[in-house]
């Protein structure tokens, strides 16, 4: 039976000229139909460098793009947020990737129409800038998960994290680096029905703005912890975190751990 779902595919850039084009070909070439599934919505910061030349080669299949000036990266994809008028909401910014061209079209073959998931997960694949992929991500999405469960850190990458509209809220711009963390949890605390899809949902690029800014960010989720789990529990996960660490740092030899 055929679903109709339109998902708005969300696409945040700056300065990512030699990154964005596969990104975008990775959504315009999906197996299942552009036009009736797919919204795809692209929020430039004011590029310098040539990704507008880029933008522009694809403008037929893109619904709707700006490029302006923001307040940084949650700034820009409230922007995107604001525009979308799909039924889920999915960010595959910059230098990430959908999975594969046919990974829309199985997500669609394993729902219920008549019962739609308010938040669909899946797992990621890890990639560097030249697109070769480097394994998946050290964290093991649960496959059942809850917003408790991030208490463990984020177990479900951002770009495997589709939010059915009418729960999605805004991102805290007051975090920089982190909001992403924040929003993952605000939207689950939202959501009645989380369906792991059991998929590979996307590719994720080894250093994406919290990683360069990887201690920014751990500061930032340490707050974001507090908040949510308490001050006591959040001291008890990151003993946890420390021993998981040295764990894959001596045992595993891991280049990308995700906390």
């Amino acid at each position: 039976m055929k679903i109709n779902i339109k998902f708005s595919i969300i696409t945040v850039t700056l300065n990512a000229s030699k990154l964005l084009e596969k990104t975008i070909q990775s959504i315009v070439f999906q197996s299942i139909p552009l036009t009736s599934n797919i919204e795809y919505i692209i929020i430039d910061g004011k590029s310098t460098d040539g990704t507008l030349n880029i933008i522009k080669k694809y403008e037929l299949y893109i619904n709707q793009w700006i490029s302006e000036l923001d307040d940084g990266i949650y700034d820009a994809m409230n922007k995107g947020l604001k525009l979308a008028t799909g039924d889920y909401v999915w960010f595959i910014n910059a230098g990430d990737s959908i999975y594969s061209k046919r990974t829309i079209q199985k997500i669609v073959d394993k729902l219920d129409e008549n019962h739609l998931p308010d938040i669909i997960y899946g797992e990621t694949e890890i990639v560097n800038s030249e697109g070769f992929f480097l394994g998946p991500r050290h964290l093991k999405v649960p496959k059942m998960l809850t917003w408790r469960n991030f208490c463990m850190g984020m177990l479900v990458c951002h770009q495997s994290f589709l939010v059915k509209q009418s729960i999605v809220t805004l991102y805290n711009v007051q975090y920089r680096f982190a909001s992403d963390y924040d929003w993952c949890i605000r939207c689950m605390k939202k959501s009645n029905f989380i369906y792991n899809s059991c998929l590979t949902l996307s590719c994720f690029l080894k250093f994406g703005v919290s990683t360069i800014n990887r201690k920014k960010s751990l500061k930032e989720r340490y707050r974001i912890m507090c908040n949510n789990y308490g001050i006591v529990f959040t001291l008890v996960c990151h003993f946890w975190f420390a021993i998981r660490f040295l764990y894959c740092k001596i045992f595993i030899k891991k280049k990308y751990l995700f906390i």
